[in-house]
């Protein structure tokens, strides 16, 4: 057995975000972690479990804005047998006689959390962002930052130059090591010394000539400590550039699907991907599970419905109604008559009971879900909305300025219907 001194002990510490503007409104009254996906899970449930599958059960999660809805999901849903010493724990940002202020950035969080892991006794900490989505074996990065004798490692994504203007850009030596980073380099800048050499392309896909930074990184506790040593806010724009120039940093290159979901456009695409035959994303992985909130929650029940390429999750009710390309989350209810085509809805986060569905009845007010007859294209649903009959959504070429519409929003074309918002009958949007 090895000696304590020899093990490997390894502190996972997941980015909850800032405020999440480019998800708005969907971050409105959430966390950007706690953004429902895929029907019935959450964006956060994706890098736990990525841990988890990797057996890396020490998890903290910092987080600063709106994260009433992430404290009650990861409560629900992470419980680890006391035997297995295993955690998820949310660290908020906190008032302390050292520091009085709100989390400034990345790394300005993980500096003020020192205090907690150091009972861990780390010897490395692996950095997540709690909004992506891929499927990483972080055993494996791990050994490959281990075995090159790295002080960080950087994991890394092949991206083409068009892609390349919206990331941190890698030059890496033959040997994987990166001698510079390029912060989202302008569309007309030759950036040429940046393409991947050849000694490490692999197998990466024609076209994609770009090591592009994925926000995931290695570090060991010692090396973290010593460069948040200093005033800097943030891992991509100051900690990793200054560190590249006195560091040994490894580019540690994932060839796998990975997607950030950074903005209400690739939170739309990545969703409706899930629909198709063979998605990027595959939730039916026997060994490598995706975790979540585990509900006592009936099957769903489909009346008599027409439905392709769907995910349709527990406890919804679906009468009569035609359903292609969409994800139906948890308790819809969508009654007859009704279209939906490119439909992601979050659903509802509780049942209305016959007394309460009176009072709406008699208030003119529409039931939750989606009424009878109702036409919607191109949307996005949040929670709890009420949808009433003969409601038609983004079918009739009508088009939006970006922002805000009442009881809508509207995002690069994509139309959001807000958490909680009450469509009547008949209307046209």
């Amino acid at each position: 057995m090895a000696k304590e001194k020899d093990e490997i002990r390894v502190v996972a510490l997941i980015l909850g975000g800032g405020k999440g503007t480019r998800l708005y409104p969907l971050t409105k009254e959430r966390a950007k972690p706690a953004v429902s996906f895929g029907g019935k899970y959450r964006l956060v449930d994706i890098p736990i479990s990525n841990c988890i599958n990797s057996g890396f059960k020490k998890i903290y999660l910092l987080t600063q804005f709106n994260s009433t809805s992430l404290h009650l999901h990861i409560t629900n849903s992470y419980n680890f047998d006391r035997f297995s010493k295993g955690f998820v724990e949310i660290l908020a940002a906190e008032q302390t006689l050292e520091h009085d202020g709100w989390y400034e950035g990345t790394a300005d969080s993980v500096r003020k959390s020192f205090q907690h892991f150091n009972a861990q006794n780390p010897t490395h900490y692996i950095i997540l962002s709690g909004d992506q989505l891929y499927r990483m074996d972080l055993r494996a990065f791990l050994e490959a930052h281990i075995k090159n004798k790295a002080d960080v490692s950087i994991a890394a994504n092949a991206v083409n130059r068009e892609q390349a203007s919206q990331l941190g850009i890698m030059n890496i030596d033959s040997k994987g090591f990166i001698k510079s980073f390029l912060e989202k380099p302008a569309k007309d800048l030759n950036i040429d010394d940046y393409k991947i050499p050849e000694s490490q392309r692999k197998e990466l896909p024609e076209g994609k000539e770009y090591l592009a930074s994925m926000g995931i990184y290695i570090f060991n506790a010692e090396a973290l400590e010593a460069m948040l040593d200093n005033n800097y806010k943030d891992f991509g724009k100051e900690v990793i550039p200054e560190t590249i120039k006195k560091e040994k940093i490894y580019a540690y290159i994932f060839d796998g699907y990975w997607e950030d979901i950074g903005t209400v456009k690739s939170f739309y695409e990545a969703n409706i991907q899930l629909t198709k035959i063979s998605p990027q994303f595959n939730f039916y992985e026997e060994d490598e599970p995706i975790y979540t909130h585990m509900r006592n929650l009936p099957p769903s029940k489909i009346n008599c419905a027409t439905m392709n390429a769907v995910l349709t999750s527990e406890g919804c009710v679906i009468t009569d109604c035609t359903i292609t390309n969409s994800i139906i989350g948890l308790r819809s209810i969508i009654e007859n008559g009704s279209n939906l085509d490119g439909v992601v809805m979050m659903g509802a986060d509780f049942y209305e009971n016959q007394e309460a569905r009176l009072k709406n009845t008699e208030a003119g007010r529409p039931q939750l879900g989606i009424g009878k007859n109702c036409r919607i294209y191109k949307t996005i649903i949040d929670k709890n909305a009420r949808i009433g009959n003969n409601v038609r959504i983004n079918v009739d070429g009508r088009t939006y300025e970006n922002g805000d519409h009442g009881n809508f929003y509207v995002a690069e074309g994509i139309i959001v219907i807000r958490k909680g918002a009450v469509i009547p009958d008949g209307t046209v949007i």
